[in-house]
């Protein structure tokens, strides 16, 4: 049950691990990319806070970082590589 657990029978099961998946994910502490303590903390809604630094982070509304931002970062990191070798 866990988590979800507040919620007791209602709701249906499947509904139930899907919001069980993303509160875990929501609730989890995070490494932090300045400090690289696992002390970054959900506080609201995309706004997350290492407790470690003290620096407020602007990321994904149930995780730190999304999928899409993830790609984002791959694909500008590459595209830097590739003007540099160019240069």
């Amino acid at each position: 049950v866990g988590i979800v657990g507040k919620f007791g029978t209602r709701y249906g099961a499947s509904l139930r691990k899907q919001v069980k998946k993303t509160e875990i994910l929501q609730r989890e502490t995070y490494v932090c990319p300045f400090c690289g303590k696992t002390a970054t903390k959900r506080t609201a809604c995309g706004i997350w806070e290492c407790k470690g630094c003290r620096k407020v982070l602007a990321g994904g509304a149930w995780q730190l970082s999304t999928a899409a931002a993830v790609t984002a970062r791959s694909t500008i990191a590459r595209l830097r590589k590739q003007r540099e070798e160019a240069e």
